[in-house]
């Protein structure tokens, strides 16, 4: 955002600065305008009452991750921030890390994201991947070809894609 905005890359002079003061803005911001998408929750819900453990995998820090999940009311079993490894996705340290925090075997998770790194870091995890089309695509994003293995046009869709619906 960064780069975009102000033309400022890591190693410029300005680029420390303005990453600290974005970061401090954010920081007081984040509650504002975010909620789950539409539906999230009670998929969340089913899993849990079928026995499912779920986690959250971010490239957020967990300076934002923790409050933000907390402030959102989800009750994850394990929350991955983007400095909770030494890697972001889409290496799969962040991945794996929270298979162990959840006590599964990656082989046996399902991995879902809205970025073609989540779909890199899944099959680099070994876990199955899943496209949640409804989430931050970005522009033009072909997620099609992002390789995943199932593509979720709406949260429901992944109780069906599991067979619990």
């Amino acid at each position: 955002m960064l780069s975009v905005a102000f033309n400022a890359a890591p190693g410029q002079d300005c680029y420390d600065e303005l990453k600290r003061e974005f970061l401090d803005l954010y920081e007081g911001l984040m509650y504002d305008s975010t909620s789950p998408f539409a539906g999230v929750c009670a998929q969340l819900a089913s899993l849990e009452a079928a026995g499912l453990s779920w986690g959250i995998v971010t490239n957020k820090a967990e300076r934002f991750a923790l409050p933000l999940a907390a402030a959102l009311q989800l009750q994850a079993r394990a929350i991955i921030g983007g400095d909770t490894t030494p890697h972001t996705k889409p290496h799969p340290a962040p991945l794996l890390e929270a298979a162990r925090r959840l006590g599964v075997a990656p082989a046996q998770c399902l991995y879902v994201g809205d970025d073609h790194r989540d779909i890199l870091a899944g099959r680099a995890a070994g876990m199955a991947t899943a496209v949640a089309a409804w989430g931050y695509l970005g522009v033009g994003a072909a997620h099609e070809t992002w390789g995943a293995d199932i593509s979720l046009a709406v949260p429901g869709d992944l109780l069906k894609a599991l067979g619990l619906a």
